[in-house]
């Protein structure tokens, strides 16, 4: 029973990371399909390339949102069933790979970042601050979006575990999950890792040849 019940909150997660909210603000507010130009990513920053600054705020709550409410649900269910923390660590990849392999675009999703960190904010919302702080740090003086999630994934891991036991309690499972994060959010960026090193990753804000 308890094994059916850690399988459902786990699939459950990717559902919720399998909500396309690029798309379906796209189509809400009569916008191209972020699919078909720019990155053809469906994420906040390829919405931003439509120049609607708007749509691209509300496609970045939402991806940001389902990590959120994901993690936080297996932590309840978690919590009310006596679940291991396992089944938390294991919700936090699945509503990652429900953003990035989502079944409702045929498994082509968006790079993950904003999912990522509304995953952190459920996990330790300190450790989220962390990471966005970094985020706009790096997007703020170097501005490529890219080359700041890719700051953000690498120092996560070690935000966490530089905390963890004085900041916040340290949890094995959790830790293991950040990490996992941290290296499908690097091999999700590794096309941007090259274009950086050629000199050729758009800006943001920046339409993308």
């Amino acid at each position: 029973m308890l094994w059916m019940i850690a399988v459902l909150t786990v699939g459950l997660a990717y559902v919720l990371g399998s909500l396309p909210f690029a798309v379906i603000i796209s189509r809400l507010m009569g916008l191209q399909d972020p699919r078909t130009f720019g990155s053809n990513n469906p994420g906040a920053t390829n919405v931003l390339r439509s120049g609607n600054k708007a749509a691209a705020a509300l496609t970045l709550v939402g991806d940001l949102l389902k990590g959120t409410v994901a993690v936080l649900l297996a932590y309840k269910i978690s919590a009310y069933f006596g679940l291991s923390t396992v089944v938390v660590a294991c919700s936090a990849i699945a509503v990652f790979l429900g953003h990035v392999f989502p079944f409702t675009l045929g498994f082509k999703g968006g790079k993950g970042v904003a999912t990522a960190i509304g995953i952190l904010i459920a996990i330790q919302p300190g450790l989220a601050l962390a990471c966005a702080l970094t985020w706009l740090a790096v997007a703020y003086v170097f501005k490529f979006s890219s080359l700041a999630a890719i700051a953000a994934a690498i120092l996560a891991p070690v935000y966490y575990l530089l905390g963890a036991g004085s900041v916040w309690p340290m949890d094995v499972p959790i830790a293991f999950a950040i990490i996992i994060l941290s290296v499908l959010l690097l091999w999700r960026h590794s096309a941007n890792i090259r274009r950086l090193l050629l000199g050729q990753e758009s800006r943001i804000g920046q339409n993308k040849p």
